[in-house]
């Protein structure tokens, strides 16, 4: 568990064209200058397709940026590249941080670059994970809040390749403000029982940059729904509401208000599964389709068994009721075994109820269900091969 308290207050106490390859080599990116003479003059666009190999797309987008167009000569963006590529960036990723921050090409190396690795190797980072940070951090590499964000997350998250991988999910990380969003939002996740160990990494990147206001009324939404904290489904519906904001939260209550459910039945349903109000309307209108349309269920039994709405039809609704089919076809499964019990089965259970001990009499019907969860059904088949078998048998 992280210690939430230790690491916040210590900080609250500071106030053209493309070339034939796609991609240029490393080697050619650091290999000699642009000519500089009136018969091959330097030029921005040029330069940033044979050195930095980004297509014409990329540059196009570059070219808007008034310091790239103000470059008159290579020899600022060739010191900046031969740097990066002595934190052992390959020429791919090379061409990624350029493409992704075109204005990195302007930087002063001994003055900016050069001050900022050594900021990061006296954190004791390697020259090889210092150049994973800037292929990471991609534009806030260069923002002044950088370096005691960085500081900071990594000490809240323990470890470099822990903060690695939420920067990689959400580099919004490295540059939000500390005092206004991400120390409050800290606090607030604490006061609502909730440590960030707790939270999954793709929730917890995007809830701690988002402000501290959206927060709030992520949890006065929550309550609205009677869900109250302490409870087992809170976390979980304050992680969902966190990362969407309320025209989303309110489409999707009128999806299911137009589907004739009322408001307690909205409420009731997200207390069991606060995800359904995630779903986009063509996935809610496929679920529906089965249930009701193959299935044969009742509006009110979804309503009262709202998870089924979380399960994939293709691999796992569907395989299970074609199993199901196939084994009450055949007398080998129980007719008061309902689908509901069958869709809320782990799948553990279910291969050792509804599999395993068929398998004998059956034999292909597991490697059919296998096959019909990856989406390739092959009952009919397994079907045709256990009706011959048994004519051969008379």
């Amino acid at each position: 568990m992280f210690r939430l308290r230790n690491c916040i207050l210590p900080h609250l106490l500071f106030s053209s064209r493309r070339s034939s390859s796609c991609i240029t080599p490393l080697h050619r990116l650091l290999s000699g200058s642009a000519a500089t003479t009136a018969s091959n003059p330097f030029t921005v666009a040029d330069y940033l397709v044979a050195r930095c190999g980004l297509s014409r797309e990329q540059v196009l987008k570059a070219s808007k940026i008034k310091r790239i167009l103000d470059l008159r000569s290579p020899s600022k963006p060739d010191a900046v590249l031969a740097f990066l590529a002595g934190l052992d960036i390959s020429g791919t990723d090379l061409t990624t941080v350029i493409a992704n921050d075109p204005r990195l090409l302007c930087t002063d190396v001994g003055k900016t670059l050069s001050l900022r690795v050594a900021e990061l190797r006296s954190l004791g980072l390697s020259s090889h994970q210092v150049g994973q940070v800037v292929i990471a951090a991609q534009i806030r590499f260069r923002s002044p809040s950088f370096l005691r964000n960085f500081e900071f997350w990594l000490g809240l998250f323990g470890s470099f390749d822990e903060l690695l991988r939420f920067v990689k999910m959400n580099g919004n990380l490295l540059s939000v403000n500390l005092e206004k969003v991400a120390m409050p939002n800290l606090a607030l996740l604490q006061r609502c029982g909730m440590e960030i160990s707790d939270i999954p990494n793709t929730f917890l990147s995007r809830i701690l940059v988002r402000s501290t206001e959206h927060l709030q009324e992520t949890l006065a939404r929550v309550s609205e729904f009677g869900i109250q904290q302490g409870s087992w489904v809170f976390p979980f519906a304050f992680m969902r509401f966190a990362i969407l904001n309320r025209e989303k939260l309110d489409s999707n209550i009128q999806l299911f208000e137009k589907l004739g459910w009322s408001r307690d039945d909205i409420a009731s349903a997200v207390r069991k599964a606060p995800n359904i109000l995630s779903l986009t309307p063509e996935r809610v209108h496929k679920k529906l389709d089965f249930l009701m349309g193959v299935v044969g269920l009742q509006m009110a039994v979804i309503v009262y068994r709202p998870v089924l709405l979380l399960h994939s039809v293709e691999r796992r609704l569907l395989p299970r009721y074609y199993l199901m089919k196939f084994l009450k076809n055949r007398g080998l499964m129980s007719s008061s075994l309902s689908f509901l019990t069958i869709a809320s089965m782990g799948n553990d259970n279910l291969l050792d109820k509804l599999v395993h001990p068929h398998e004998m009499s059956v034999p292909g019907l597991a490697a059919a269900y296998a096959s019909s969860c990856a989406g390739k059904h092959q009952w009919e088949l397994l079907d045709d091969m256990t009706k011959g078998k048994r004519k051969r048998k008379c």
